[in-house]
């Protein structure tokens, strides 16, 4: 495989007439990193993967790989390769054949072909299927024959259409791992679109999400899931619990005050600097990360949302708890099997809590 390749795209803009699909995106991937474009279906996600590929021509901006302006080359002169979501594998051909056909259309003699495609069966784990019809196998063997017909040729950058969204869970889970560690130890650059954000969070070593064409944050998967720069992004990120609460700047920080159904709490955390102005919040948090308290005291570092079990459900592991507090209803998990009615604090510790400043 040919050393690591950067990619760069520098405000790249794609239009379908009136409407702007693409709004001045840049994004500079380094050599060997595995980068996932996340977003909800509309986002421009796929639009810029086509578009890094060539599948769609620039508006305006540029492409480039390994310093190399790429803007109007056509796809087979770019480097890459892309796996897709339908696998696009031909339907009439053995695993062999769908594997060694972008080598034969590069002209490359028939032995390095059968000696590049026996390697690839090794390391994708399909021995002993290679005079098997496509159709023959399961959605993750295919998923594999896809992924091998895109390293085979050994593209600079790899890239990945929703490859595993037409997989069931279980094999899902199984391909996602395997793709990881194949990519770390080949070291090929790698760019991904996906919705799922579970999916995003464990391949990628960087995530970017998009809404309505821009990049709204990227970071790691740790600083995107605990450091959400917008209330779009920690919706999207599952701290999908929104209350809204009075706010008193303090001297080294923000007081939330006392409401009808919550306590005050302050925070001096420097991460709640920038609200020292605001007179409302607007606070985002994951039902994981709350701790429901019954008939027992709250910490004193916790923001105590008072309400009743309204209804329960069992998703496995956990029970997961709608809670009514005045209007609004909180999905909250825990461990005990508690009745409905049963009145319930909702303890948020600091560490918890994603602030946004809003109107009062």
């Amino acid at each position: 495989m040919p050393s690591a390749a950067s990619l760069e795209v520098v405000e790249a803009e794609v239009c379908y007439g009136a409407l702007r699909v693409l709004d001045r995106i840049s994004l500079m991937v380094e050599g060997g990193a595995f980068v996932a474009l996340l977003g909800a279906s509309g986002c421009g996600k796929t639009t810029l993967l086509r578009a890094i590929c060539g599948f769609l021509p620039l508006t305006a901006g540029r492409i480039a790989v390994a310093g190399r302006d790429i803007t109007r080359q056509p796809p087979d002169k770019r480097g890459m390769a892309m796996v897709f979501q339908s696998y696009a594998l031909w339907p009439h051909m053995t695993v062999a054949q769908n594997i060694g056909y972008g080598l034969r259309l590069r002209g490359i003699d028939r032995a390095t072909v059968a000696k590049k495609i026996d390697a690839m069966l090794a390391m994708l784990r399909l021995d002993g299927l290679a005079g098997r019809k496509v159709t023959e196998l399961s959605g993750g063997q295919r998923q594999r024959v896809a992924l091998g017909r895109a390293l085979v040729i050994s593209p600079q950058i790899l890239l990945l259409d929703e490859p595993l969204s037409n997989l069931d869970a279980r094999i899902r889970e199984d391909v996602r791992h395997e793709i990881r560690t194949l990519q770390r130890e080949l070291g090929i650059t790698t760019v991904h679109v996906t919705h799922d954000r579970e999916e995003a969070m464990v391949m990628a070593d960087r995530i970017v999400i998009l809404d309505r064409g821009r990049i709204v944050q990227l970071g790691t998967p740790e600083e995107i899931y605990n450091r959400p720069n917008s209330p779009f992004v920690a919706d999207f990120m599952g701290a999908s619990n929104v209350v809204k609460l009075a706010v008193r700047s303090t001297g080294d920080g923000i007081t939330i005050e006392a409401g009808p159904h919550n306590g005050a709490l302050a925070l001096a955390d420097g991460r709640f600097a920038p609200l020292a102005r605001a007179l409302a919040v607007r606070a985002h948090f994951r039902g994981e990360a709350a701790r429901l308290h019954v008939g027992e005291a709250a910490h004193d570092d916790e923001l105590v949302l008072r309400g009743r079990i309204a209804q329960a459900s069992y998703p496995g592991g956990v029970w997961r708890y709608s809670v009514r507090v005045g209007d609004e209803h909180f999905l909250v998990d825990d461990a005990r099997r508690l009745e409905v009615g049963v009145p319930v604090g909702i303890g948020l510790p600091a560490d918890a809590l994603h602030l946004y400043e809003t109107e009062p």
